[in-house]
């Protein structure tokens, strides 16, 4: 995970036009010099934003794996496993750039799952190895439920 730690709570509103201004210290660090990163689907109300050659290293060696595993006949019993898994890649990700002043334009499939009308608050979230943008309701809930194991994780991954 080479890069510093990207963290940081910004508030945003998305444009009339499904853009978003992401603050430069985040986008910085995250497109690397370039303005390529892919945009994932993580879960509902929650999208990530990603460096692009990082996603990519992770993402083709993990298709890579399955390709294997399906020739040499370990997935026979788990075509729909491997259907679903199909299906969920096709639409989990797309490239996106970075325009000027760092604003990023949310594709139409993407704004749905987000769940954000224009003119409507997004948070901007630094989440170490990427950014996330969250609908406010479900990053609210999201916190409330993972912060009481906050110290155990600190902890675990500082220790």
């Amino acid at each position: 995970m080479p890069g510093p730690f990207l963290l940081g709570e910004f508030r945003r509103a998305l444009d009339e036009r499904y853009r978003l201004s992401i603050p430069n210290e985040l986008a910085e660090s995250l497109a690397d010099g370039g303005e390529e990163c892919i945009l994932a689907k993580e879960r509902a109300g929650a999208l990530s934003l990603w460096n692009a050659c990082q996603w990519r290293d992770k993402f083709n060696s993990g298709v890579h794996l399955v390709q294997e595993k399906m020739q040499a006949g370990r997935l026979d019993g788990r075509v729909e496993d491997v259907q679903m898994l199909g299906r969920l890649l096709s639409t989990r990700q797309t490239e996106v750039r970075l325009a000027g002043r760092s604003r990023l334009l949310l594709p139409e499939g993407f704004r749905e799952f987000l769940g954000v009308e224009p003119g409507g608050e997004v948070l901007v979230v630094g989440a170490a190895i990427c950014i996330e943008l969250w609908r406010p309701d479900r990053w609210l809930a999201y916190v409330e439920e993972q912060m009481p194991g906050f110290r155990r994780l600190f902890d675990n991954l500082s220790s």
